[in-house]
């Protein structure tokens, strides 16, 4: 983060949701409840509850990493079955070396985590800070391979249907929120020459690996495909890289997009790919928070193919549902775009498939209330401070 005056501006406290933050050495600093927000990696972590999400996603590595060892154990116990074929011993040795290999790589990607102390999910149950159950480390992971790795026939898709349903539109301040990977946000970058786009994610992974590649970094990682075509492709060392550099400024912060740490009307474009469908929270409470994200006559410009599964049936919204939601959140009526596109199609696989996926980009007309965010006291957070003489 190059800590640009404007962007600086424009963050607030996802803590106490409202107080200004100030740089001091390796941590943003709250004004006014004085909570303290770590840098990893130059990346601003910006969590409401920053120790216990640290706690949490370090323990997610911690999982990550047990898992990629007992797949690695389980491939070594299979060489010694009697009767292998030559082949089945190479590709079960390819195996167990390549997870061995990605465990190390994933260490070194993410000792920006650091140790954390212990984790309270009582507190973020209690807070609605909880990082969401789906969210793990490598939920996502094949995206990155995608964006750097595959090619540019999805991306292209991806990003003509953004710019198609811009008409022309030149944002000043642009907000991803999910952003993922990241390639739609340098394909963005590099198109609309805007004046500051900012990376949101609530994932370090994705974060770490497309801030280096921003830098013109190669980063190398394992694709382990679901189909391989052939024995070579059961784990393909990649090497991730942007196709150019990218000589405009991007800002990346890691945070829980429903709890956005920005000023109210910071924004006049926020995009939201293929994130709606995924959140833990209802989008009839979440799109009144890019409502508020947005300036007068702001744009929400959301892309994906809307499959929602959420475990509660009456929030599986359709299409007619998501636009009425967005009238009721303040924009107007937006015209959706529906086209087909290819989706997750590796060339080192048999496993691919085409997506139907909508674009819409909504209007702000008028300012709504978002649900009320709670707000973390020290107290609460730290479980060494003293908890004060309260009125009840």
């Amino acid at each position: 983060m190059n800590d640009r005056s404007d962007l600086i501006e424009l963050l607030r406290c996802p803590g106490c949701t409202g107080g200004r933050l100030a740089r001091e050495d390796t941590i943003w600093r709250c004004r006014t409840c004085d909570a303290c927000y770590p840098v990893l990696d130059g990346v601003p972590w910006l969590f409401a509850a920053p120790d216990e999400a640290l706690a949490e996603w370090r323990q997610r590595l911690q999982a990550l990493l047990a898992d990629l060892a007992h797949e690695a154990a389980a491939l070594r116990s299979a060489l010694e079955r009697p009767g292998l074929t030559v082949r089945a011993r190479n590709r079960l040795k390819l195996q167990s070396t390549a997870r061995e290999d990605h465990a190390r790589r994933l260490t070194a990607l993410l000792a920006p985590l650091g140790a954390a102390g212990a984790a309270t999910p009582e507190l973020h149950r209690a807070l609605g800070t909880r990082i969401p159950g789906a969210q793990g480390l490598a939920s996502y992971y094949v995206n990155l391979h995608r964006d750097w790795a595959w090619g540019e026939e999805e991306n292209d898709a991806a990003l003509a249907a953004v710019i198609d349903v811009l008409r022309g539109h030149a944002p000043r301040r642009v907000l991803v929120l999910g952003a993922g990977g990241g390639r739609l946000v340098y394909d963005l970058a590099r198109r609309l020459r805007h004046g500051l786009l900012v990376a949101l994610d609530i994932n370090p992974l994705n974060a770490f690996v497309a801030r280096r590649i921003f830098a013109g970094e190669h980063v190398p990682m394992y694709e382990f495909p679901i189909a391989p075509r052939d024995a070579e492709s059961h784990a393909i060392l990649r090497t991730l890289a942007a196709p150019g550099p990218l000589d405009v400024p991007v800002e990346f912060v890691l945070a829980d997009a429903s709890r956005a740490p920005f000023a109210p009307g910071s924004f006049d474009l926020v995009i939201t790919p293929w994130l709606i469908d995924i959140l833990d929270e209802d989008l009839a409470s979440f799109a009144p928070r890019i409502n508020a994200l947005l300036e007068p006559g702001g744009r929400w410009l959301n892309t994906g193919s809307l499959a929602f599964a959420q475990s509660d049936p009456a929030l599986r919204y359709t299409l007619e549902e998501v636009l009425a939601i967005a009238e009721a959140a303040g924009f107007a009526s937006p015209e959706p775009d529906e086209r087909r596109m290819p989706y997750m199609c590796s060339p080192a696989s048999r496993h691919a498939r085409m997506e139907s996926v909508v674009t819409f980009c909504a209007i702000k007309e008028r300012a709504v209330d978002a649900p009320a965010q709670a707000s973390v006291p020290p107290w609460l957070a730290d479980p060494h401070a003293p908890v004060p003489a309260l009125p009840v």
